[in-house]
């Protein structure tokens, strides 16, 4: 699809190929049998930016194997409140975290030569991608987490919480910056010239291009592309060089050229865009090889990036309870039950942007391994029994003599503004499945989630917790670690609130009372294979 779109742009007058990009945000994530790995938040739990740096080298593999030369990725959001349908695109409500994060713009584009002026972009080679910095800039930071909505903050605090990862991923060469739809006091982004082309352009000496959301033009009014045209004016005189129309070109290209020959868009801001556009396509060695790369097509969800992936996992998980050293778990001599529709059900675990927008349901969208699966995969299977049940019943519970339970339970799939939630509770049957296993079996409760949920009210109930976050294809990396194989180290990118009444509540606020603070996390030691 890629190589026959670019060879219509070839045979245009001026044979210029077009870039193509598209939304990977964690692994090549639209693909079938693409490796999709944990969501930010997760990696945010890892403190480890030269994984994150491996993640992105993969993830360029696996685009250039489809063909694609360029992604928008990273999201380098500080989430500032969990109720945002978009947190699990945030590594962390720190932006120190964020910024080490940006590790991954190096694993996407390839390391920036130490000759290479602050602000230029870079990508290196065939098996390299452009990458995007977005949503710039405080996306984060809405009003009660809704997302598209109004970052109410002093400069100051715009600068010193939202802005790190921008200026971290500029210093490493990142191609192209995508503006939020979100407002910053009740400005909308697309039209601020002041932070597009005075501060990134500008300040931060970014040379890169500039490109909007999904129809982010028609998004700057309400309803949307009413008086588009001056949308159009705003937006391109803001600084934006490249604009993303998926449906309505015809009228864009005409209201655009209106506008050029009216004056209202000086050809001198029409060079600037498409100065910046070539030097990227120049940059990333368009010119010389706008076609796929057919060479490159095993890297599509290789045995290797599913192995970096399950590292990943393994590095993510958050152990925040343990009562009496209940894990690691033993492998042998045991009969387990495993409850929750989370435990075997792939879609659940990848959560949203993968294969569709919104994520979904079952195990038949894309390849990879359930957490039922794992375990299974990990116990020993002569001495070991493993039941699943989904919604097991008090009856079962105290008829079948479990010697403990894994209880796997957490949030749907969503995105973007379907993952908006004021309450933060986890799903029936979930809640209930907990009291009704935890008070009858000795148990461990993982929670699949894009964010911290509501938890104490079961506490008491639980011998384990752990938090595995949207863990991915490779579900294999949380049975490597609930069983031993391999300790926890995971610390929360997050805190994690007692209740949403306590929402927006960030490390460093004065009245700081969390159930698990930012940072938390017990550890373990691995153990051997004889327990």
């Amino acid at each position: 699809m890629v190589n026959q779109f670019q060879r219509d742009a070839l045979s245009t007058r001026l044979g210029i190929p077009m870039i193509y990009g598209i939304d990977s945000v964690h692994g090549h994530s639209t693909v079938y049998n693409a490796t999709i790995f944990p969501h930010n938040i997760g990696l945010g739990a890892t403190r480890d930016p030269e994984l994150v740096k491996r993640i992105g080298a993969a993830t360029a593999l696996e685009a250039r194997a489809t063909g694609i030369p360029y992604l928008f990725a990273p999201c380098v959001a500080v989430c500032r409140d969990p109720r945002w349908g978009r947190c699990y695109e945030s590594y962390s409500e720190d932006p120190e975290v964020v910024s080490s994060m940006t590790e991954i713009v190096t694993g996407l584009q390839g390391d920036i030569p130490s000759t290479s002026p602050k602000g230029v972009p870079y990508v290196g080679g065939k098996t390299k991608v452009a990458a995007c910095a977005k949503h710039y800039v405080g996306d984060g930071g809405t009003v009660n987490g809704i997302n598209e909505n109004n970052t109410i903050l002093s400069r100051h605090g715009l600068l010193s919480i939202h802005m790190p990862g921008y200026s971290a991923s500029i210093i490493k060469g990142v191609s192209t910056v995508m503006v939020s739809y979100s407002s910053w006091n009740g400005d909308k982004m697309h039209g601020n010239r002041d932070l597009i082309t005075g501060f990134l352009k500008g300040t931060l000496r970014f040379r890169g291009f500039v490109i909007t959301d999904w129809e982010g033009l028609d998004r700057m009014t309400s309803p949307r592309h009413a008086n588009y045209s001056n949308s159009i004016l705003r937006g391109i005189n803001a600084g934006i060089d490249m604009i993303m129309v998926p449906m309505k070109y015809k009228e864009f290209i005409d209201d655009l050229n209106q506008l050029v020959t009216n004056h209202e868009i000086p050809m001198s801001r029409i060079d600037d865009a498409v100065r910046r556009v070539l030097r990227v396509k120049f940059t990333m060695g368009l010119f010389e090889n706008p076609l796929a790369d057919e060479t490159l097509v095993n890297h599509l969800g290789s045995h290797e990036h599913r192995e970096l992936a399950r590292e990943a996992v393994r590095k993510s998980l958050v152990l925040l309870k343990n009562t009496n050293s209940m894990l690691p778990l033993p492998k042998k001599g045991s009969k387990i039950l495993v409850a929750g529709a989370h435990a075997d059900n792939l879609g659940y675990q990848c959560g949203g942007w993968t294969i569709q927008w919104q994520g979904q349901s079952g195990n038949n969208a894309t390849v990879g391994t359930t957490i039922m699966d794992a375990i299974m995969n990990t116990v020993d299977k002569q001495s070991s029994q493993v039941v699943y049940q989904e919604n097991p019943d008090t009856k079962y519970l105290q008829s079948e003599g479990f010697s403990y339970a894994i209880v796997v339970v957490g949030e749907l799939p969503y995105a973007e503004t379907e993952g908006n939630n004021m309450n933060l509770t986890i799903p029936e049957p979930g809640p209930t499945m907990i009291k009704n296993v935890c008070r009858a079996v000795k148990c461990v409760v993982v929670v699949v989630s894009g964010r911290p949920v509501v938890i104490e009210p079961y506490l008491k109930w639980i011998d384990g917790l752990v938090a595995a976050w949207l863990p991915g294809t490779e579900g294999q990396g949380v049975a490597d670690v609930l069983f031993g194989n391999y300790g926890f180290s995971g610390k929360l990118s997050r805190t994690w609130f007692r209740s949403v009444d306590q929402l927006p509540m960030n490390v460093g606020d004065e009245h700081y009372d969390p159930l698990f603070p930012f940072g938390f996390g017990l550890t373990t030691e691995p153990t051997d294979d004889s327990n």
